[in-house]
């Protein structure tokens, strides 16, 4: 198994596809001011305060983003990973930001609306094109052969227990260039436990994340511990909401979940092949 601990160094830099790739087009920008991301004014200080469980500088780097690429942020969610990607693709490069479908729940029309109106609020959001993705619209999330990175944080377990994993994978091959990238940053469930606790827990086997981007024809190209946390045993009563920033248990036991920190992520980096 290849693992690739991060360094301090790589915060600024751009990490090399283990397949080669052609990305010429990209070389005549900078690198990545992740530090300048980070501290923009449109970040909350809540936001703030999870980068140290998060790692987006290190986490990107090693995804090998660059200002000037096509990118594809799946599930976004309230917005916390696009507020790094949209200025580092601002002026140059291009974010699609594939959201749920507000058809099917109030939920998810609340939280589409949200991500709208954040999206607005601030012209360092200029990059972004709202697409939509969900269970049976695969084909929407960007223009196919489009992409050079397709981008999921901490979601894969939702569409394994809604049962639409692998038409996900499949969806994100078909978006992808050739050479292209698929980051998947998620939450990890140790190989030896029983495979229905990925139905429930929120976290899931790397084995099984594995085996479902093979399915759909990437190849794994590398990964990294930089999103690791050993004192997550992954085996909570809540499951991994348990943890914060959810703290599904309540005030009571806040603090001793706090010492524990956010969940134990494997970071996985697959590539579409050239040919």
């Amino acid at each position: 198994m290849i693992r690739t601990i991060l360094a301090a160094a790589l915060v600024s830099a751009i990490a090399v596809p283990a397949i080669a790739q052609d990305h010429s087009h990209h070389a005549a920008h900078a690198a990545p001011n992740y530090a300048a991301a980070l501290a923009g004014a449109h970040r909350s200080e809540a936001n703030r305060a999870r980068d140290q469980y998060r790692h987006p500088a290190e986490t990107l780097a090693f995804f090998g983003l660059q200002p000037g690429m096509t990118v594809v942020e799946v599930a976004p969610g309230g917005g916390w990973y696009t507020e790094v990607l949209a200025p580092i693709l601002s002026g140059h490069g291009k974010l699609y930001a594939a959201h749920g479908i507000p058809e099917a729940s109030e939920y998810a029309a609340k939280s589409l609306a949200a991500y709208q109106a954040k999206l607005a609020s601030d012209p360092i959001y200029k990059a972004v094109e709202v697409t939509k993705f969900g269970k049976g619209h695969y084909d929407g999330l960007a223009p196919a052969g489009s992409a050079d990175m397709v981008l999921t944080f901490r979601n894969v377990h939702n569409w394994y227990m809604g049962d639409f994993a692998g038409d996900a994978f499949k969806a994100f091959y078909k978006a992808l260039k050739p050479g292209g990238v698929l980051g998947v940053v998620e939450h990890r469930l140790p190989e030896d436990r029983p495979d229905e606790a990925m139905k429930s827990s929120g976290y899931m086997k790397r084995s099984t994340i594995v085996a479902l981007a093979e399915a759909a024809g990437f190849k794994l190209a590398g990964e990294s511990d930089v999103n690791a946390n050993p004192k997550d045993s992954a085996d909570w009563p809540k499951g991994v909401w348990t943890l914060p920033p959810n703290f599904r248990e309540g005030d009571e036991t806040r603090a001793k979940y706090t010492a524990i920190g956010e969940s134990d992520r494997m970071t996985l980096k697959f590539v579409k092949p050239a040919s």
